[in-house]
């Protein structure tokens, strides 16, 4: 190795060094702003995504990042995105019944949009869980090990039921929007995408726990401290199977019958 090149090298280390605690910093003010949306002001968390997302499209713009940690910021920006999107769009004017699947809708497009503007290769693509490998058996695991977390979230959260009866057009309803429209759009923003680019910049499992953060604080809508917790381990757990399992399969399956559990089934059991 030149001596130039071992140079390079060893500013580019440096620097990615300095810049590791950018990422947690700004998942710390997105938690705030979170904090502010739903305990304090809806406007006040707008205004504080909306400068976050100006702020970091300004940093990546003009500052000399790493580039792991450049595509870190660029991620994790699309976090604060999609709350400016659901919180500005008319939904007001949607029926109810179809809301969430909207806003879902909106998140789904804005991570397939940044997959396309990443020209991501066919090796990213897989390094972040798109290769299916044993459907079926990881399938399999993702639904078993849904039973016991959707019943500690539901008896975290105790929600009500949808309807005023347990029916099968009710039930076929909320597995739709809750596999293809919440777990897909989730699993793939903070499992596939976010996960994979902080692995990539501060290592493995600090990279499962910053995203872990990052997704419990999207959940602070719920406004349940013990929520917080299920859902930080939780992610943890479905980080791990997304490695172990090198596919997003499985946690698309875990995801998915957990909430339904969670909203179409447990609450008519139970309740």
């Amino acid at each position: 190795m030149s001596a130039l090149s071992y140079s390079v090298g060893s500013v580019r280390t440096n620097t990615l060094k300095r810049q590791r605690y950018f990422p947690a910093v700004y998942i710390g003010a997105i938690a705030l702003a979170e904090y502010l949306f739903a305990y304090h002001d809806v406007a006040y968390g707008v205004i504080m995504c909306l400068f976050l997302v100006t702020a970091s499209y300004l940093l990546l713009s003009t500052v000399e990042l790493d580039p792991l940690i450049a595509r870190c910021i660029e991620a994790i920006s699309l976090a604060p995105t999609y709350i400016l999107f659901t919180a500005s769009l008319p939904w007001f004017a949607i029926n109810q019944e179809y809301l969430l699947p909207g806003v879902y809708s909106v998140i789904l497009a804005l991570v397939l949009w940044h997959i396309y503007r990443r020209r991501y290769s066919t090796n990213e693509l897989k390094g972040m869980g798109f290769l299916v490998t044993s459907p079926l058996k990881h399938l399999a695991i993702g639904l078993a090990l849904a039973l016991p977390t959707g019943l500690v979230e539901y008896l975290i959260l105790r929600p009500d039921p949808s309807g005023p009866s347990f029916v099968a057009a009710t039930l076929l309803r909320d597995m739709v929007y809750m596999f293809v429209f919440v777990a897909v759009a989730e699993e793939v923003l903070f499992r596939g995408i976010i996960q994979k680019v902080l692995m990539d910049a501060l290592g493995l499992w600090p990279g499962i726990l910053v995203t872990s953060l990052l997704f419990a604080a999207m959940h602070m809508s719920w406004r349940s401290v013990p929520e917080l917790f299920f859902v930080f381990l939780a992610s943890i757990m479905l980080g791990y199977l997304r490695i172990k399992t090198r596919s997003l399969i499985g946690p698309l399956a875990w995801h998915g019958m957990n909430n339904t559990m969670l909203v179409g089934i447990l609450p008519y059991l139970l309740n």
